[in-house]
């Protein structure tokens, strides 16, 4: 599969939640407790278009798929530039597994579902029957959920919705959301919540809040695809426009209950705001002159969004984002960072890789972080430690004002400039190199939230 441009996100294709289980997640202590957090599996079943093997897909419940996909003769995880296939799954999973440690929950950030499912099974098939084709997507979603679940144990998976989480490669609509709604509240949540307040948000739009019991967190996940230019018409440009209007109340009255409940905030989101940096880069000129940025999010959309947080300062502890697939992050505004979490799939030329965040259980916010990755050149036994951020970078007090600091620095000192670049792509960067020319690109990505901001330090950067 050829590199896919993030401006096209690939062309093929209401209340808070209360917890209702028994031991509850801890997030006290006297030292720094692990998050890991995932993000863009996007796993293709389709992997092996043995005629044989699919027909059985197709015909078999989503149990039996894992013993279906043990009889395939690809034992080799995805190549650069495939979305995730059974054996780079089960690494994945064996590593989170593995590594999962003390971490209270895991964090997801969307993209569970490989690009163009429907597409490709009515190209190795013929099937053109929408319900066919809905129902094989329908399945992906509970095996993968199902596998997820058997290597988390009994923690709860908090997620965000990605633009492929859908049957269109263009976000999740209200048929896709009605039908997934159980296995993400049974598989991801792991049943954390009242059932009947997750439905009501989530088929609503794909949005949610979730307060595990015994905590001092509320933790939202949002559908930011809708915030998208990609897919602002695909309900009529009125109804799309109301229901980003609806999220983004529903969104102001979390944040102010979790203010007056004296809650943190931990926000969950798949595409971030800021630069396509990717697709940005690609437009610039040799002498590194840059016409225009495109930008992830709608303008009006963004510029709410961001007076809503804006309204509540102190009150997010963490934001993580995912979407892009690359180790990076963006300021929002002052004191408001978004970590970028690096994707499993290899689609746009990066290594899978993973984070796990130390986090302070006073103020609830990240100190640091640690990368896993799996390098696809050498294709080891296992995803392996990759680096550490305090070993990396200099960290004082939180890890987002540390990152806030460093922005400046990644522009003057060539060390910490070499690292960032280097590892952008979690270990492989010969597929799409940042080079001196598109370097600041990446560079303004982090702190420049608007076009032309963006477009100005680019053609201004020394």
């Amino acid at each position: 599969m050829s590199h896919l441009s993030r401006r096209t996100f690939i062309e093929l294709a209401g209340a808070s939640l209360v917890c209702g289980c028994g031991g509850s997640p801890s997030f006290t202590g006297s030292t720094d407790f692990p998050v890991l957090a995932f993000s863009d599996l996007h796993f293709n079943p389709l992997y092996d278009s043995n005629p044989d093997l699919i027909s059985q897909l197709v015909a078999a419940d989503a149990s039996q798929w894992a013993s279906i996909f043990e009889t395939s003769k690809i034992k080799a995880p995805s190549a650069p530039l495939a979305d995730t296939n059974y054996p780079l799954l089960v690494l994945t999973l064996a590593s989170i597994k593995q590594n999962l440690g003390a971490s209270p929950v895991i964090l997801y950030t969307g993209d569970l579902l490989g690009h163009g499912i429907s597409y490709y099974l009515n190209l190795y098939t013929g099937i053109t029957d929408p319900a066919t084709l809905e129902a094989f997507t329908n399945k992906t979603v509970a095996f993968v959920t199902q596998q997820i679940r058997s290597a988390a144990g009994n923690t709860p998976v908090l997620f965000a919705v990605g633009n492929c989480d859908s049957y269109t490669g263009y976000g999740p609509d209200s048929v896709f959301l009605s039908s997934t709604a159980d296995l993400y509240y049974s598989n991801m949540l792991n049943s954390l919540a009242n059932q009947q307040a997750f439905l009501a948000s989530f088929t609503a739009g794909g949005y949610y809040s979730a307060e595990p019991a015994g905590t001092s967190v509320m933790v939202i996940g949002l559908n930011t695809i809708e915030f998208s230019p990609l897919v602002q018409n695909k309900d009529g440009s009125e109804n799309h426009a109301a229901a980003v209007y609806a999220q983004l109340a529903w969104f102001d009255t979390q944040l102010s209950a979790a203010r007056a409940a004296g809650k943190k905030v931990w926000l969950l989101m798949h595409a971030p705001p800021g630069a396509d940096e990717g697709t940005t880069a690609k437009s610039i000129g040799a002498t590194g002159h840059l016409a225009s940025s495109t930008m992830m999010w709608e303008p009006n959309y963004q510029a709410m969004f961001l007076q809503t947080v804006a309204k509540y300062p102190g009150v997010i502890a963490m934001t993580l984002a995912g979407h892009t697939h690359m180790d990076e992050y963006r300021i929002m505004s002052d004191g408001n960072l978004v970590e970028i979490v690096p994707g499993i799939s290899p689609c746009f030329g990066n290594d899978p890789a993973y984070k796990i965040f130390a986090m302070d259980p006073r103020s609830l916010a990240p100190t640091d972080y640690s990368v896993f990755n799996y390098d696809l050149a050498t294709m080891p036994a296992q995803f392996n430690s990759y680096y550490k951020c305090s070993e990396a970078y200099p960290l004082n007090g939180s890890l987002g004002s540390s990152l806030e600091l460093l922005f400046p620095q990644l522009a003057t000192s060539g060390a910490l400039q070499s690292f960032y670049r280097e590892h952008y792509y979690s270990g492989n960067n010969a597929l799409n190199p940042i080079t001196d020319t598109n370097w600041p690109v990446y560079w303004a990505g982090i702190d420049y939230m608007w076009a032309q901001d963006l477009t100005n330090a680019v053609n201004s950067y020394l």
